[in-house]
């Protein structure tokens, strides 16, 4: 599933910030031995923190639903990634790479979501929105220098793009056929009594019978 993000945001990114243009787009941590080996205009999609989307748990089963509006199958709902990548872009001069940052803002702030043509494998089978931020402020327990530090780099011009990817819990578990006959209650010696289904959980006793 990450890697069908990467492949999202890679069309994202060079289909509308760049346009065209020779500039690469990697997903190499940005440490000073990479940077030192770049020899390109490049856009760097780092991806740094992957936890759990909380706000968007629920629980309970969900229905799928067959031929005639019968259920045939049950499953719980879809949990969801929060993917963080920071996005930075490496040129040999400081105008170049804030242009190109102002190119993938618009193009990041355009969508909500991962627009769907983009998306490919169980991500496009699954057909739930994707959504996606650009340039909030990043948790508490986390600050970019903090990510700067532990890459080893110096701080730098970034956009942080989180993704919240779906992802199935489970396989789905198949639901028991619909009844096609009441309730049956024997009640002494004169057989069952049935009823209709859809009548209820009400008991029907013959005249003459004890419980």
């Amino acid at each position: 599933m990450i890697h069908e993000i990467d492949q999202a945001l890679r069309r994202l990114v060079s289909e509308q910030a760049l346009r065209g243009t020779d500039v690469a787009v990697v997903f190499d941590a940005p440490t000073k031995e990479w940077a030192a080996r770049r020899n390109a205009p490049t856009v760097n999609l780092y991806l740094y923190d992957i936890r759990e989307d909380l706000r968007r748990r629920t629980r309970g089963l969900l229905n799928e639903y067959g031929d005639g509006g019968v259920v045939v199958a049950r499953h719980r709902p879809p949990r969801y990634l929060k993917l963080s990548y920071l996005l930075t872009a490496w040129t040999q001069r400081p105008e170049d790479e804030h242009r190109l940052l102002s190119d993938l803002v618009a193009a990041f702030l355009a969508h909500e979501s991962v627009p769907p043509p983009l998306l490919a494998g169980r991500l496009a089978e699954l057909g739930l929105p994707v959504p996606l931020t650009v340039a909030l402020p990043p948790p508490e327990d986390r600050s970019f220098a903090d990510v700067w530090t532990a890459l080893g780099g110096e701080l730098k011009p970034s956009l942080d793009i989180v993704v919240s990817a779906p992802l199935e819990a489970t396989a789905a578990l198949p639901a028991a056929p619909p009844a096609r006959e009441g309730m049956q209650l024997t009640v002494g010696d004169d057989g069952p009594v049935r009823h209709a289904p859809g009548e209820g959980d009400r008991v029907a006793m013959r005249r003459g019978a004890h419980p």
